[in-house]
């Protein structure tokens, strides 16, 4: 719903695509009308036929996020590369409100989201 209604708006909707566990995470163009292709993590993603891009708003998965909107990910480090090379870009993180905890320990590399969306709550800088 996010993407169509984005598409809506004019914007270009890049999904992630990730080659291996420890590859960098790279972002394609993708149109509803556009295949996915399996990808070697077990998700669908888009071909590398498409046009590679880097988004402006990065959607991103966690399993865990604090009030301080530190999160925290799955431990490949993917989302905390993509933010060192797309320090611009703005973070939201998407969730679950039972994700939440009360502080999580942070690392140096560690970069916070600008905004957490729930089902039940918008935290940080995330605009209507």
């Amino acid at each position: 719903a996010i993407a169509f209604a984005a598409r809506e708006r004019g914007c270009a909707i890049v999904l992630p695509h990730d080659a291996s566990r420890e590859s960098p995470v790279r972002f394609f163009e993708w149109r509803s009308d556009q295949p996915l292709v399996d990808g070697p993590l077990g998700l669908r993603q888009p071909s590398t036929d498409a046009l590679e891009m880097d988004p402006e708003i990065v959607l991103t998965p966690l399993l865990a996020f604090d009030t301080a909107l530190n999160r925290l990910g799955q431990g490949a480090g993917h989302y905390d590369r993509v933010f060192e090379r797309l320090p611009d870009a703005w973070r939201i993180g998407i969730a679950w409100s039972v994700q939440q905890v009360g502080a999580l320990a942070i690392d140096p590399w560690d970069v916070p989201l600008h905004g957490v969306v729930t089902e039940a709550m918008v935290y940080g800088e995330v605009a209507a």
